[in-house]
């Protein structure tokens, strides 16, 4: 393992389309070094290697057992997510993974207790409250400018992944659907602005219960999980937030999310973006667009950030529990659905602290 001072050695495990994304954007973070990347398909892994000039391809196995390896980046399908996680942490490393934290509820407990075990720190995509869209909002409010929420709400909508995604079958199956795949945005950024849910009510339905492709003609696949959401979220705080999560609207005008205060209201950014304009309505004035205050970051500052927390020994804003916490609150909108009623959230989370001046 690397001293505090040395950068953190990183080994990223999965190595399909996301990871592209990481690969070109961790070397701006000086105190982490990716030293290597695994995936199951070992030629993706050495071709990922050549095109980012990463010192050495492995398989898992090997990654696991690397000593210079101090954090794994999980980009692994989400129904692998636990397995590898796990797999990590009981070979002493850190863990920084895509979203969902897991599928179900008991799975991302236990990730979260065999860290805690262990003593090492996971964290959790999405990493893009920390861009500077959702951080400028964040501060908005903090400062009061529209005086104090009383609600909020939040809508994605799409025709579904099969007309654009080559390989959208994944994105049906149990772990996916709208709730799964885009909630993680939109209730992380909920709780960065609002803090914990404390209650969901949820209706869900399944459209179709088969897809075919648009991108390969004649293909199709089942459908398991519902692809049409409506629900509410209760906030500890007080606030009430109608969501929306559907891959079946072909068009939508709705905003992505908005906060409504006492004294105006403020529209905040596609949380699946890192930028973006900010926007406040106050009183009767017309709207209005905020600066934004700091760098607008991308895909690795979440385990930047977490290295970051590691050195100076403090917590990680992205810390595993709010992956938990939005994990619960997922599930929930499905089983509220089912049960034809509310469902108070057993879990919790501290908001996580607003980003300084500066990279991190």
């Amino acid at each position: 393992m690397t001293d505090a001072a040395a950068p953190l050695g990183v080994g990223v495990i999965g190595c399909g389309s996301v990871s592209n994304r990481y690969f070109r954007h961790l070397p701006v973070y000086d105190h982490l070094e990716v030293l290597g990347c695994a995936d199951v398909q070992y030629e993706r892994a050495r071709e990922a290697a050549e095109r980012y000039s990463i010192p050495r391809a492995s398989t898992v196995a090997e990654m696991l057992a690397d000593p210079d390896i101090d954090l794994v980046i999980n980009l692994t399908p989400p129904q692998t997510h636990v397995e590898v996680a796990l797999a990590a942490i009981r070979a002493g490393k850190h863990v920084y993974s895509e979203k969902p934290l897991a599928i179900e509820r008991a799975g991302g407990a236990e990730i979260v207790r065999e860290a805690a075990e262990a003593g090492v720190m996971v964290g959790c995509a999405p990493d893009t409250f920390l861009g500077a869209g959702i951080q400028t909002s964040r501060m908005v409010l903090d400062e009061g400018v529209i005086g104090e929420p009383i609600g909020a709400s939040a809508s994605f909508t799409s025709p579904g992944h099969e007309h654009w995604h080559p390989n959208p079958g994944f994105f049906y199956l149990r772990g996916g659907g709208p709730v799964f795949d885009m909630a993680p945005y939109y209730f992380t950024a909920l709780v960065v602005l609002l803090g914990p849910i404390a209650s969901v009510t949820g209706l869900a339905r399944v459209t179709s219960e088969v897809r075919t492709s648009d991108i390969h003609p004649g293909v199709s696949f089942p459908v398991e999980v519902p692809t049409h959401v409506a629900g509410l979220l209760e906030f500890a705080a007080g606030p009430p937030a109608p969501v929306t999560m559907s891959f079946d609207v072909w068009g939508s005008e709705s905003p992505r999310i908005e906060v409504y205060g006492t004294s105006g209201t403020l529209s905040v950014p596609d949380p699946n973006n890192f930028g973006g304009p900010v926007r406040v309505k106050v009183g009767g004035s017309e709207w209005e667009e905020v600066p934004l205050r700091f760098d607008e970051g991308g895909r690795g500052i979440g385990a930047a950030e977490m290295a970051s927390a590691i050195a100076e020994g403090r917590p990680s804003r992205i810390d595993a529990s709010l992956a938990y916490h939005v994990l619960d609150a997922m599930q929930a909108l499905h089983e509220s659905s089912d049960q034809h009623s509310p469902i108070r959230l057993t879990s919790t989370c501290t908001r996580p602290a607003p980003r300084q001046t500066g990279l991190l």
